[in-house]
């Protein structure tokens, strides 16, 4: 899918592109391609020049080689944006081009993004950029813009995950913890943790590729001081991560501990009835090994007697056990 930006009364514009005819007559400042075709890469190379590279969108490329300029100033940026879907939460690799070569359009320059499924900090900069008039000058601002909502985005779901893990204290600290609730809890917590990690990443890609772009020299001094302001909002965010990973093992060690608590119960209840039970077992035993005398034989509530002697020395021990209280 190849979808151009165009400003008009400072408002972006978005087009959705189908043939080389209808690219032509358009001057963007922003061209989005969404898993292109070869035919949509071979339109971006006849109409501005532009080869997209083979490997843009790769995992495995270098990390040093994410961020690099070419010798006719062009700007290469691959950088990860965060997906965070309950089901499937994922980062989604973007390679951005800031060409600022092309001649007829030098004045603003053109910022290519490259990637294989949508990004919602996508839609939401193409959202705000068509209710709010001026947001966005140049290609360059568009960049910039998007780390920005890149941020914010990451913060609404950092606020996101402090709401789920208000509910599940709610349940922890309630003090009835049964195993079934202990296993939803930590299932819920490893979700939350996992999806906090991948903020937290998420975060630092997006503060090396602000800082890629400051120097390189190609902002603006009041393009400058937003990149500047970028990296301030997500240094807050770095506190409110670790605070989460601290709150995550409060949550992890409270749920096991009452996991244990349970598995202390069911021990103490096998314990009190092997105590319980051992005088009636000493009483049955030495009854058994007496062939001589046998209760039966010379007396006829020898059988009746010995089964209450055994059931009273289990009444004994289970009545003090619950007097100390070793019972509740």
């Amino acid at each position: 899918m190849l979808n151009v930006f165009t400003l008009a009364n400072g408002r972006l514009f978005q087009e959705e592109i189908e043939s080389l005819e209808e690219l032509s007559r358009f001057q963007p400042i922003w061209v989005d391609l969404e898993s292109p075709t070869p035919d949509e890469k071979r339109w971006i190379k006849q109409y501005f020049g532009l080869s997209i590279p083979d490997d843009a969108m790769d995992e495995d490329i270098e990390e040093s080689a994410r961020f690099y300029s070419e010798d006719n100033g062009d700007l290469h940026i691959r950088s990860d944006f965060l997906i965070a879907d309950d089901d499937d939460p994922r980062t989604v690799r973007v390679a951005f081009i800031l060409n600022l070569a092309n001649v007829e359009l030098r004045s603003k320059g053109v910022l290519f993004s490259i990637h294989d499924e949508d990004v919602p900090v996508f839609r939401l900069l193409r959202m705000r950029a068509r209710r709010a008039p001026g947001l966005i000058e140049d290609a360059k601002e568009v960049l910039l813009k998007l780390f920005d909502a890149d941020a914010e985005y990451s913060a609404d779901t950092l606020e996101g995950i402090y709401v789920e893990l208000e509910k599940v204290s709610s349940k922890v600290l309630s003090g009835d913890v049964t195993d079934v609730l202990a296993g939803e809890v930590l299932g819920a917590i490893a979700r939350h943790e996992d999806m906090n990690g991948r903020i937290r990443r998420n975060v630092m890609d997006t503060r090396r590729a602000v800082s890629f772009m400051m120097r390189s020299k190609m902002l603006n001094a009041e393009q400058f001081e937003e990149a500047r302001q970028i990296l301030r909002d997500i240094d807050s965010l770095d506190s409110h991560t670790a605070f989460l990973f601290d709150k995550i093992n409060f949550l992890m060690d409270a749920t096991v501990g009452f996991i244990n608590i349970n598995q202390n119960k069911i021990i103490k209840i096998f314990s009190v009835a092997s105590v319980a039970l051992l005088p009636p077992t000493l009483i049955a035993s030495l009854y058994g090994m007496n062939f001589q005398f046998m209760p039966e034989l010379g007396w006829s509530l020898g059988y009746p007697y010995a089964l209450a002697l055994m059931a009273s020395s289990a009444i004994v021990p289970m009545w003090y056990f619950r007097r100390r209280g070793w019972l509740k």
